[in-house]
């Protein structure tokens, strides 16, 4: 008898071998994890994510667990390479590298990457939908299939207290975030979390696009919600580690095609 459903990959085998481990060694792994943060960076760019000086994205050095990589304040998403990462420790010393250390990045990040040991990587910026849909004090909706992949995982984060420099304020977002993949920082924008750099990117571009397609779809007229047994079973589907990574890759071979100078 057939079965009456399929898999998201028929031929999994091949998935399978696809699927990215982490490397025993140490310099490779740092490497890689270097590689993809610029990736992450130049992606943002691509995508219109940067303003200003506001953003970052981090990813925990694979050796020293109380450090992690991140881009230098004032250096544009469009023009990262990892030779222009900084190192920084949990106490907001500069280890390797040249540049100005974002202090709100450092504020947000280092508590996040403190409270969650599971959380490799972390992105933030003040993308135009997220930071409009932020300022409504709500929770994305499960109206798109996309948009459940955040089905009953994101947070409000509210209270708006100004930039994020205390450290306090850093320990309520960390806090609050807890073991979800996404956190709705009211009047300021998305917060996402990854065991990649490649699926914090992957939440972040994905939730900044449900965001803009809500908003687009509450301006003409009352989204009909998707069924909670359906949004929730989507969620396994599309919001897993495994779908975030994935869902990354043909971006990163975009990119590499496109701008190889990124790894320098």
């Amino acid at each position: 008898m057939a079965q009456t459903a399929n898999s998201i990959i028929m031929n999994q085998d091949a998935a399978d071998a696809m699927m990215p481990g982490e490397s025993t060694d140490i310099a490779a792994e740092r490497k890689l994890r270097k590689e993809r943060l610029s990736a992450a960076l130049r992606a943002f760019g691509k995508f219109g994510f940067d303003e200003g000086v506001a953003g970052h994205i981090t990813v925990r050095d694979p050796e020293h667990l109380d450090h992690f990589w991140v881009n230098p304040m004032g250096r544009s998403f469009k023009q990262m390479r990892v030779s222009d990462l900084l190192l920084v420790n949990h106490k907001g010393e500069v280890v390797e590298g040249e540049g100005l250390l974002n202090g709100a990045a450092f504020t947000i990040h280092s508590q996040i990457h403190m409270a969650n040991p599971e959380i490799t990587a972390a992105a933030h910026s003040h993308s135009v939908y997220g930071k409009t849909w932020s300022a409504l004090g709500r929770l994305l909706d499960p109206i798109t299939q996309a948009s459940c992949a955040f089905y009953e995982d994101p947070v409000l984060v509210d209270d708006f207290t100004g930039v994020v420099l205390d450290n306090t304020e850093g320990e309520r977002i960390a806090a609050a975030l807890g073991n979800n993949k996404a956190a709705i920082l009211q009047n300021h924008g998305l917060l996402t979390v990854g065991q990649s750099v490649d699926e914090a990117a992957w939440w972040f571009i994905t939730m900044e696009r449900s965001c803009q397609a809500q908003l687009m779809a509450e301006a003409v007229g009352k989204p009909v919600l998707i069924k909670p047994e359906h949004a929730a079973n989507t969620r396994e589907t599309v919001g897993s580690h495994l779908a975030g990574w994935f869902s990354f890759q043909p971006i990163y071979d975009v990119l590499l095609a496109e701008q190889p100078e990124m790894l320098e």
